[in-house]
C-alpha cells in the first residue's frame, strides 16, 4: 500500500524547504508529519508515541535553526523519526529499521543532519557541549541544541553535562522534553521536581513579570547588571524553589511552555538564539499527542508494533498450538516463585519494569522489587548495598545497557565478593532496534572478571534452574544469567526448579569426528543444523557448555580426547568470547585440534530481523550446519563472507 504524504509535507525534502513555508501553514505541516508517522509505523512497525509527541518541536527547531549547519542532538532516538522525515528521508521512511534500511535511531553515517549516534539515553547534553565548545574553538557562529527526554534526564551522566555546561561559556541550549515518560512512567524525586515546576502558576507568572520588570529598569549608577541579576533570583527564590536546580548549576532556564504551540515554540527559540552561554528551555508535551489511544496508555503504545490504525487493533500473530514464552516473561514469572519462598530476595532494574518483565514482581510485591530510573551505575551498586545486608539481589538490565555500569560491576560487586545476581536480557542480537542495543559483548567483558560466575541457559527450563541456583544460600559469587529478547522454545515451561552445579554443562548427544560446543540459546539452532546433517550421514556430537566461567573442564578434557574438529557456537561477540574460553582451554592443556568459532563477529552489526541477522552472522542452523560440512570436507552450502 502505498502511503502518500500531506499536500505540504510532500515538498519538504529538506529543512530549506521548510524555511520557506510561513509560520501560519506550519500547524498543517506538524498535523500532515503526525499523520505521516502514524500512517508507516502502524503499516511497517516501529516506535511510536515518543515521536508522536515532539512532532511540533521537531519542527520548530528545524524552522528557526540553520541546520545541518546548527548542530541538533537528539537524545534516546525514539524521538527522531519526525526528524528524518523532514531531513531526506521521507520516501525512504518505510524501509525504517528493516534490513539494509535507514536505522530507527540518528546515525552519523546515514545523514549530515545526525549529527549524534545515539540509542542509549542521556548522551546528548555532553554531546552538545562537546560540539558547541569546539564551535567556539574555531572561531564559528555554530548553534549546538541538546533535546532531552523520555525519562533520559534521570541519568547520572545528563547531570554530569549539565554541571560542566553550566560553568562554561559555551552557547549550547538544552530542550527538556518533559513528557513524564520513559517507556514507562517516570519514577523519582526528578518527577515530581519537575510536576511542581509546570504545576506553579504562582511562580511561572511571577518568574515572566520578573523578566519584564528587570529588563525596563535603568542600568546604570548603583544599579549595575549584577543587582539586577541578584534581585531576579532572591525574588525566584521567594516565590518557589523550582527553578534552584538547574540555575544553581548556572544554567538560564527558560519556561515550561507547551510543546504543542509551534507558534509559541518558534518565538521563543528565536528568542533563545540571541541570548548567549548555557541555558535550559523546559518544554512540556504528550507522549502519544494526537493519537488517542497512545495519549492514553503510552507504554503499551511506545513501539506497539503493527496495528489498524483507524480502530487502534494491534495486530498479534493467532497461533493454533501454545507457543513458547518470551523469556522474559519466564523471568519475570520465576522470580515471583522463587521470592515466595526465599524472603531475601529483591529485584531491581534500571528504567525497564515492562521489558524486563519485572514488572510482575512490582505489582505483586511493590516492597520488593525497585524501578531505578535510567541508572545503570545506581542499580548495581545500590544491589551491591543490599547485598551486602543479606539481601538477594537479582538486577535485571539490558544486556548493551549493562555496558554502563562496568566499574560499578568490578569495583562495588566482584572485588567484594558480594553475591548480586544479573539477568542480562537482550543478551545476543536484538533485531530492528540494531547495532546500539545488541548484546553483543557481554560475555566478553563479564568472563575477564575475577569472582564471577557467566551462564547462559539453552531453553526456559534451564533460566529457571539457574535462577534458583544463584538465589541458594551456598550460591556465594556475583551470578551472571544471560538470555535473548523474544520466545524460548518450551510452551510447557513450568517445570520444577533444579539446583545446577556451576561450570557443569551437560551432553545432548554422541557423536563421529567432529563436536559442537554451544552456549545458550544457540544450542537450539546446533540441534536443528545436527537434524539436517543426519540426512547426510553425518554425526556431530553436542555439548551445551551453560557456563562461560567457569568452564566445565572435565567435560572440555573428554571432547578434545575424543574430537579433532570442534565448532563452538555462541550469541556474543567471537573476540574474547565463549569460543575465546575454549581455545585457551586448549591451548594450556596442549590438546591439537580443528576449532571453528561462531558467533557475532568482530564488526558493527547493523538491524534486521533475528532471522536476518543470525544468517548474516553464520550461526543460525543453517550456518552451524554448512560449518560442519565444511570442516569434515563437505560441499558449503552457505558462501561465507
Amino acid at each position: 500500500m502505498e502511503i502518500i504524504a500531506g499536500t505540504l509535507l510532500q515538498h519538504i525534502h529538506t529543512p530549506e524547504d521548510l524555511r520557506r513555508i510561513s509560520k501560519e501553514q506550519l500547524y498543517q505541516v506538524c498535523d500532515e508529519l503526525r499523520q505521516y508517522i502514524v500512517d508507516i509505523v502502524s503499516v511497517h512497525g516501529g516506535h511510536f508515541a515518543a515521536s508522536l509527541g515532539v512532532v511540533e518541536l521537531t519542527t520548530a527547531l528545524h524552522y528557526v535553526y540553520n541546520t545541518p549547519y546548527d548542530q541538533l542532538v537528539w537524545d534516546v532516538g525514539h524521538q527522531a523519526y519526525g526528524h528524518k522525515i523532514l531531513t531526506g528521508r521521507r520516501e525512504n521512511f518505510i524501509t525504517n529499521r528493516k534490513y539494509q534500511g535507514i536505522s530507527g535511531f540518528p546515525k552519523r553515517s546515514e545523514s549530515e543532519y545526525d549529527t549524534f549516534g545515539v540509542g542509549h539515553s542521556s548522551t546528548s547534553i555532553s554531546a552538545a557541549l562537546g560540539m558547541a565548545i569546539a564551535a567556539k574553538y574555531k572561531g564559528e557562529d555554530r548553534k549546538s541544541v541538546a533535546v532531552i527526554g523520555d525519562g533520559a534526564l534521570t541519568a547520572g551522566l545528563a547531570f554530569e553535562g549539565m554541571n560542566h555546561a553550566g560553568v562554561s561559556d559555551a552557547d549550547v541550549l538544552i530542550i527538556l522534553n518533559d513528557n513524564c515518560m520513559s517507556i514507562d512512567p517516570n519514577v523519582g524525586a526528578l518527577k515530581e521536581y519537575l510536576t511542581d515546576i509546570t504545576t506553579s502558576q504562582t511562580y511561572n507568572k511571577f518568574k515572566d513579570d520578573i523578566w519584564k520588570a528587570l529588563g525596563k529598569l535603568p542600568i546604570g549608577g548603583h544599579f549595575s547588571r549584577e543587582v539586577a541579576s541578584k534581585l531576579e533570583h532572591s525574588i525566584k527564590g521567594f516565590v518557589s524553589k523550582s527553578s534552584n536546580l538547574f540555575e544553581a548549576l548556572k544554567l538560564r532556564y527558560f519556561g515550561p511552555i507547551d510543546g504543542h504551540n509551534i507558534t509559541k515554540l518558534v518565538d521563543t527559540l528565536n528568542d533563545l538564539k540571541n541570548i548567549p552561554g548555557p541555558k535550559l528551555l523546559h518544554v512540556v508535551t504528550v507522549k502519544g499527542k494526537g493519537y488517542s489511544l497512545a495519549e492514553q496508555d503510552q507504554t503499551k503504545w511506545h513501539a506497539p508494533g503493527l496495528f489498524d490504525k483507524i480502530t487502534g487493533e494491534i495486530y498479534k500473530k493467532r497461533y493454533e498450538t501454545p507457543q513458547p514464552p518470551k523469556y522474559q516473561d519466564v523471568f519475570g514469572h520465576t522470580i515471583i516463585e522463587l521470592a515466595e519462598k526465599n524472603e531475601k530476595i529483591m529485584g531491581i532494574t534500571p528504567a525497564m519494569p515492562s521489558g524486563s518483565s519485572l514488572k510482575f514482581m512490582m505489582d505483586k510485591m511493590p516492597e520488593r522489587a525497585f524501578d531505578v530510573g535510567i541508572c545503570e551505575q545506581h542499580a548495581v551498586t545500590l544491589s551491591a548495598g543490599l547485598a551486602t545486608q543479606g539481601i538477594r539481589v537479582f538486577c535485571n538490565i539490558y544486556s548493551s545497557f549493562m555496558q554502563r555500569a562496568y566499574d560499578q560491576v568490578v569495583h562495588d560487586v566482584a572485588i567484594q565478593h558480594l553475591p548480586v545476581v544479573f539477568c542480562l536480557d537482550r543478551a545476543g542480537l536484538v533485531g530492528e532496534d540494531g547495532p546500539t542495543h545488541h548484546g553483543a559483548y557481554d560475555i566478553a567483558y563479564m568472563r575477564c572478571i575475577p569472582n564471577i560466575v557467566v551462564s547462559a541457559p539453552m531453553n526456559e527450563s534451564e533460566l529457571r534452574n539457574l535462577m534458583y541456583t544463584a538465589q541458594l544460600e551456598s550460591t556465594q559469587v556475583p551470578f551472571v544469567i544471560r538470555y535473548p529478547r523474544g520466545e524460548g522454545v518450551m510452551p510447557e515451561w513450568r517445570t520444577e526448579m533444579k539446583e545446577i552445579q556451576i561450570g557443569t554443562g551437560r551432553k545432548l548427544k554422541d557423536g563421529n569426528e567432529i563436536a559442537i560446543l554451544s552456549l545458550g540459546h544457540p544450542g537450539n539452532f546446533a540441534a536443528a543444523a545436527i537434524r539436517d546433517l543426519k540426512a547426510d550421514g553425518l554425526n556431530p556430537a553436542h555439548y551445551d557448555m551453560r557456563f562461560a566461567k567457569p568452564l566445565d573442564e572435565e567435560l572440555l578434557h573428554e571432547v578434545f580426547s575424543k574430537y579433532q574438529k570442534v565448532i563452538t557456537v555462541e550469541d556474543g561477540t567471537v573476540a574474547g568470547g565463549f569460543g575465546s574460553a575454549i581455545l585457551a582451554f586448549m591451548a594450556a592443556n596442549h590438546y591439537q585440534a580443528e576449532v571453528k568459532i561462531l558467533g557475532i563477529p568482530d564488526r558493527i552489526v547493523e538491524h534486521g530481523t533475528l532471522k536476518q541477522l543470525h544468517q548474516e552472522c553464520h550461526y543460525d542452523a543453517q550456518g552451524i550446519a554448512a560449518a560442519v560440512r565444511s570442516m569434515l570436507g563437505e560441499k558449503l552450502t552457505v558462501q561465507f563472507g
